[in-house]
């Protein structure tokens, strides 16, 4: 008997209980559809942190202090004082593979202007800090170097500001907020961003020289994070081992002792949260698999019921000169049509699945073709492991009991 003929018999036996059919693929629907539909979500969730990080420049480099150790007890680095001015002077002189570097103090409290008040940040910072962060103007403009050698008093608001200090149709420039009791004159406006891959709002904030922040509302003369730009993305290592060199002379660090300051570079936390997302896209995509084992089982209960069913059919193939091998394969190929059959439906509930999760995430469409192509091969394998037993049962059956069968 050749396979067409097999596969006519194979067809016309599942039109014959289309219900039952339906039934079973369903399993196989379901565990398709939610392995597709976990993995291009989490793919989608991974691309869209990476662009909205990337929007913060793929070429930037931060500085932050290190850790430090008093009794042997590491405390943290959040008073640490190891980086200066002298910091910031020394890279700009001697690092090539950087363009921009900007110095970065920060207090929280509340901005106030008549009635309103609204609590936020401001950060204390050079011109470069714009180009190096991508921030852009939507008005006004940055601080110059002489305002911010006379540590004035002057500030660059944020959209989220905006909104919350100021009443409706008034223009910003030109107006004056209260900053831990300290008049600062809006010069310029903030494009707006939105929020990042994390969730905050980049909107909400304040900029200000950093001289003004540093000694008028910090009363510091250290700085507490430094920000930089490399030449490229790929010269973003380079740019790394030439700040550690710097700073480490700059420091008087001698051979072998630790670095007290950290240094990091936006392509690396890029690479962190991918990893992140992988990791639990992968234990996602691990769970919605166990509902294809499901569906496998389905498929093997189902089988050995239709086996059970068509005894009597089977011994009368086989006492009119079926083989064993045609009968095994005739029940093996409709394990086979149920399983693909249910994987293909399943590959478009999965996909249909991922679009409406993406839109209404506002997420971009991704779909995995790696887990298309991986999930359809699944189905294929779970309808030949899970039919083999069943037709073998039914090949092994002897001619004489199973006409006898009722």
């Amino acid at each position: 008997m050749n396979y067409a003929n097999l596969t006519k018999i194979a067809t016309t036996a599942l039109k014959r209980n289309k219900f039952r059919a339906i039934l079973t693929m369903l399993g196989i629907i379901i565990g398709v559809g939610s392995v597709i539909a976990m993995l291009s979500i989490g793919e989608s969730s991974k691309q869209s942190i990476r662009e909205e990080m990337s929007d913060m420049g793929t070429n930037m480099i931060f500085v932050m202090p290190g850790q430090q150790r008093r009794g042997g007890v590491m405390m943290g680095n959040s008073n640490t004082k190891t980086l200066t001015l002298k910091d910031i002077e020394a890279l700009r002189k001697e690092a090539k593979n950087i363009t921009e570097v900007s110095p970065q103090v920060s207090t929280s409290g509340q901005a106030v202007n008549g009635n309103n008040n609204w609590p936020t940040t401001i950060y204390g910072v050079d011109a470069p800090y714009l180009d190096i962060r991508k921030y852009e103007l939507e008005d006004g403009r940055i601080f110059t170097d002489k305002e911010i050698k006379s540590l004035a008093k002057v500030c660059i608001v944020g959209q989220t500001v905006v909104e919350n200090v100021f009443n409706d149709n008034v223009d910003p420039i030109g107006q004056t907020i209260r900053f831990g009791g300290i008049p600062l004159k809006v010069i310029g406006v903030l494009k707006e961003k939105g929020e990042n891959g994390m969730g905050m709002d980049q909107d909400d904030m304040i900029l200000a020289p950093y001289t003004s922040v540093q000694r008028r509302m910090l009363a510091i003369t250290h700085i507490q994070s430094i920000y930089a730009s490399a030449v490229s993305e790929e010269q973003s290592d380079a740019a790394i081992e030439e700040i550690e060199t710097i700073l480490r002379r700059q420091h008087k660090l001698k051979e072998g002792d630790d670095d007290d300051f950290q240094v990091r570079s936006q392509a690396e936390m890029v690479e962190m949260v991918s990893s992140v997302t992988d990791m639990l896209t992968l234990l996602l995509g691990a769970v919605a698999g166990i509902s294809l084992l499901v569906g496998g089982i389905g498929i093997m209960n189902i089988m050995f019921v239709s086996v059970t069913e068509r005894t009597k059919e089977i011994g009368l193939r086989m006492s009119v000169g079926g083989r064993g091998f045609d009968i095994m394969m005739q029940f093996l190929i409709e394990a086979v049509m149920l399983s693909i059959l249910g994987g293909i439906i399943g590959i478009i509930f999965g996909t249909a699945l991922s679009y409406l999760a993406s839109f209404a995430l506002d997420m971009p469409f991704v779909v995995d073709t790696q887990a298309v192509g991986l999930s359809f091969l699944v189905c294929s394998v779970i309808g030949i492991f899970f039919g083999w037993y069943p037709a073998r049962k039914a090949a092994n059956l002897d001619p004489i009991d199973a006409v006898r069968h009722e």
